[in-house]
């Protein structure tokens, strides 16, 4: 059955929420508080604009403001690179400057800034050309020294679960050197660990990160009275008997009024890493996150597990629900912050004219629609949806394909295809396969039929339904069932009546949750044309 929410609403409006805050793929969240304002950050992967930055009054209702990158650094990103990019970023407030640090696991460790987190955003520096450095995350000392903490990705150096600090000009422009291992998770029941974030409180320093894997692990505090330690350990935060899995990789922030939460994400396989919101507080110097009863302190217990619903956090005033955007009309001037394509843009792949969104028939040179770079993508916005979007076909021309397409690593889409004596409405499908990071697919195509030359708009329709679980998870400590959907697409020539096209179930994304959206390209001989579509809802 397809939930009546046009959008995922975290806020009950009775002053508590229920997680997740955001059923949405903002990937290794990461937060931080200026004033009364907070602003998180996310991996993007290959998709441009990238490091999506969203702002809350609350820490339960957010909306997308800005992105920190207009393109990812590198011409090899006029491609996509699924699973490359820009991993986990840290996000920091200093000295009146925004900045995030984003790593790209075969390139280096970048960094970019801004003053105004809702304007443009400086162009990156590289701060660490090298591949394998992943997750770093910046901190200043008191004394006004800079460090940086980060992990290794093994796919890249060789090895993993291991975290790294090394000291940086407070500027964040320069590395005084390449640090030292400060601690081995291989040595410490801790495998894993990855996507530190480094913190000062009572005259500890302490390190929050995720350890035993992504969909399985779980969240570890390290802490030391020296930075460069020996840091001694606890896992903070356990799934225990709730159904929130893997619960870990995210941010430490309090409020104004002394509160303290934590923010990470769960993965739920194909729609992505979903974002969490969990109370905190401390305990001999120690962080217990989530749920936790005084029984279980008193009896020596030191990790929470995740609420579902709970009071909102006092921030010392009340705010508008809200949720990012994902309907889109067409009417502004800019595409809407939703919005990325599969691969850096290039220039002229769409217009916004006339009350409706209009794609250039780019010329198609990927053999596979999942390494067409002009895909037009936004996340899965809830668990269960229907989108809707109308093409108006005048403007395409022969050789001409557009339609909605759903991306991920089991992709479809359903479309129109121009030929010179009928227009074809047809499905495309196929499965990437990964060989070190890189990925192919071979793509299958079946006419559904044709239809005259004189049609004037058709109808897509994007459905995803969740259906029953037969799978279940056992790798690690807690057994839980893997989330399992269905996507369906569908056409109609009159926007009533919808046939049924195709149906396949989605599959777990490389790191990335599945996308939904539109395209146009051109093939074979002839002037290329363009797609115009006049909306894309939510219904």
């Amino acid at each position: 059955m397809i939930t009546e929410n046009k959008t995922w609403i975290a806020d009950n409006g009775d002053g508590t929420y229920t997680n997740p805050i955001l059923y949405t793929d903002y990937s290794d969240p990461d937060v931080c508080r200026v004033g009364e304002d907070y602003f998180m950050t996310a991996s993007s992967f290959c998709n441009a604009p990238g490091l999506p930055v969203l702002h809350s009054k609350d820490l339960v209702n957010w909306k997308v403001i800005s992105y920190a990158v207009d393109k990812v650094p590198g011409e090899q990103y006029n491609v996509p690179l699924h699973g490359c990019g820009v991993w986990a970023p840290a996000i920091r407030y200093h000295e009146g400057e925004f900045i995030i640090f984003f790593p790209m696991p075969d390139e280096g460790i970048y960094v970019v800034k801004t003053k105004d987190p809702w304007g443009t955003w400086d162009e990156p520096t590289c701060l660490f050309s090298g591949k394998g450095w992943i997750d770093p995350c910046p901190f200043w000392d008191d004394d006004g020294r800079a460090y940086m903490v980060s992990g290794f990705a093994k796919s890249r150096i060789g090895f993993k679960s291991v975290l790294n600090l090394c000291e940086i000009t407070p500027d964040c422009l320069h590395m005084m050197d390449e640090g030292k291992h400060i601690f081995d998770g291989n040595v410490n029941q801790q495998e894993t660990i990855e996507g530190p974030k480094l913190y000062k409180r009572n005259g500890y320093y302490y390190i929050f990160a995720p350890a035993g894997g992504v969909k399985q692990g779980w969240q570890t505090v390290l802490r030391s009275k020296d930075i460069w330690g020996p840091y001694e350990y606890r896992n903070v935060l356990l799934q225990k008997d709730t159904e929130v899995n893997g619960p870990h990789q995210g941010a430490w922030v309090d409020t104004p009024t002394g509160e303290d939460w934590f923010v990470h994400f769960q993965d739920v396989y194909a729609a992505g890493r979903i974002v969490h919101l969990q109370p905190m507080r401390w305990v001999d110097d120690w962080p217990v996150i989530g749920e936790i009863s005084e029984e279980e302190l008193a009896a020596g217990e030191a990790a929470g597990k995740p609420v579902i619903t709970y009071r909102k956090p006092n921030v010392g005033g009340t705010y508008d629900i809200v949720s990012p955007v994902a309907a889109d009309e067409f009417q502004g001037d800019t595409l809407g912050l939703q919005w990325q394509w599969n691969a850096n843009p290039g220039k002229n792949w769409y217009a916004l004219e006339a009350g409706s969104l209009t794609l250039y028939a780019v010329e198609r040179t990927a053999e596979s629609l999942s390494n067409i770079p002009n895909l037009l993508l936004q996340k899965w916005c809830m668990p269960e949806f229907r989108a809707e979007t109308k093409l108006v076909l005048s403007d395409m021309q022969c050789g001409d394909t557009a339609g909605m397409v759903s991306m991920g690593v089991t992709f479809g889409a359903v479309a129109v295809e121009k030929r010179n004596d009928a227009f074809v409405i047809k499905t495309i499908g196929g499965e990437q396969k990964f060989d070190k990071e890189r990925a192919s697919a071979t793509d299958t195509e079946t006419v559904i039929r044709e239809i005259p030359l004189d049609t004037q708009v058709i109808y897509f329709r994007n459905q995803v339904e969740k259906v029953e679980s037969t799978k279940f998870n056992s790798d690690g400590p807690y057994t839980f069932p893997i989330p399992a959907e269905e996507i369906r697409f569908s056409y109609s020539l009159d926007g009533e009546t919808y046939e049924e096209v195709s149906c396949y179930p989605a599959k777990a994304g490389r790191w990335v949750g599945v996308k939904n959206g539109m395209f146009a390209y051109h093939e074979n001989a002839g002037t290329a044309g363009k797609a115009r579509f006049a909306y894309f809802r939510f219904v």
